[in-house]
């Protein structure tokens, strides 16, 4: 499935398909105002038949709720599965876990102006693909806007894996400590995590496949830097990891607490960026109430898996932060998958500062 260079002039040998929400009847009704999308109600966006390679989705939202991004939920479902590929709150599908709208660009997830939801994340399917919203708000959505473009196949490689993106949150993370005052403090530094016990898990899987990348939002319950932490990657069953990094900016590749650690060579200015294949669109500084926003994809390399995968990180070093961690690991495997974790309720979605102890200033 992947593009090779120089394809864009050669002939394809698919039709091009789109599914919409363009108003049948020839007037202006395209995001359907006329039938809102009311409170607790599921509504499929669309359902066709294969084989088939969803390539785009473009979205956007007609709602005045505040944190809607977060209380509208998104699943995908391949070939008649009854338990989703895709599960997860619809802002955080495209890169926006703290609810609110900001523009940014990666390979696979964007924002355009305004309020333009837009993925490119390649999506086959053998048999069917069903797509669904359901509206977890207090109010209704006024008007549901999509543009999904697919490719109709005769038939599909042997070797293609589906699509997946699976949400989970941690608010707060379990710290083993409050009474320190820097992350680099003896007592944190020092101490060990051999195992991974107690680090953040952003996904698992069972099955063959490999992981892609994730999409990370993070809000400071504490002072100094949330960064501390190591991936840690277990596969196929193993006990310890067969990949271990050297600290969470450097996993979104990144560096130096991203301007701060007192290195700086932008000044006082928190500099954002926005690459193709990582990024750290959201730099909140260091305080307790701090946002961040940073995402890693591996489309140079996915992370291969022939029985199963636990992609995990440390919360500041060998866990000892207590901060909010909203993510979505995005991964390929072949089917059937592991049941997802139970979503989060809507209130527990929202992202607030939490009450957690320990220093409340980064410098």
């Amino acid at each position: 499935m992947a593009q090779e260079e120089g394809e864009i002039f050669m002939l394809k040998n698919y039709t091009s398909q789109r599914i919409s929400s363009y108003d049948t009847s020839g007037a202006n009704d395209d995001g359907n105002w006329k039938n809102k999308i009311k409170p607790n109600e599921t509504r499929t966006i669309g359902e066709v038949t294969g084989p088939g390679i969803i390539r785009h989705i473009w979205m956007t939202i007609a709602s005045g709720e505040p944190y809607h991004l977060k209380k509208i939920v998104l699943r995908m479902y391949w070939d008649g599965e009854e338990s989703p590929s895709v599960e997860t709150p619809i802002g955080d599908f495209f890169g926006l876990g703290l609810g609110r709208y900001f523009l940014y660009e990666s390979e696979y997830t964007s924002v355009g102006s305004q309020r333009a939801l837009n993925a490119s994340f390649p999506m086959p399917f053998r048999k069917s693909a069903k797509i669904t919203i359901t509206n977890e708000g207090e109010q209704a959505i006024d008007a549901f806007y999509y543009n999904i473009d697919w490719e109709k196949h005769e038939q599909l490689p042997e070797n293609t894996a589906y699509f997946h993106a699976q949400y989970r949150q941690e608010t707060p993370t379990d710290g083993w400590s409050s009474d320190w005052e820097r992350n680099g403090d003896p007592e944190i530094n020092n101490h060990e995590n051999k195992t991974g016990e107690g680090n953040y898990v952003i996904m698992e899987a069972e099955g063959k496949g490999h992981f892609l990348g994730v999409t990370h939002s993070i809000i400071q319950n504490q002072g100094d830097w949330w960064g501390e932490g190591d991936e840690m990657v277990f596969i196929d069953g193993e006990t310890s990891p067969q990949i271990w990094g050297t600290g969470a900016e450097d996993y979104y590749l990144g560096a130096w607490c991203y301007g701060g650690c007192g290195i700086n060579p932008f000044g006082n200015e928190q500099p954002t960026f926005d690459y193709d294949g990582y990024g750290n669109p959201k730099n909140g500084g260091d305080d307790r109430g701090a946002q961040w926003t940073v995402y890693r994809f591996h489309k140079e390399s996915p992370i291969t898996f022939e029985k199963s995968i636990k992609m995990t990180i440390e919360h500041g070093h060998a866990n000892h932060r207590s901060d909010n961690y909203y993510t979505v690991g995005y991964w390929y495997q072949t089917g059937p998958h592991k049941p997802f974790p139970p979503l989060p309720s809507v209130e527990e979605r929202i992202p607030k500062v939490l009450n957690t102890e320990g220093p409340t200033m980064g410098k």
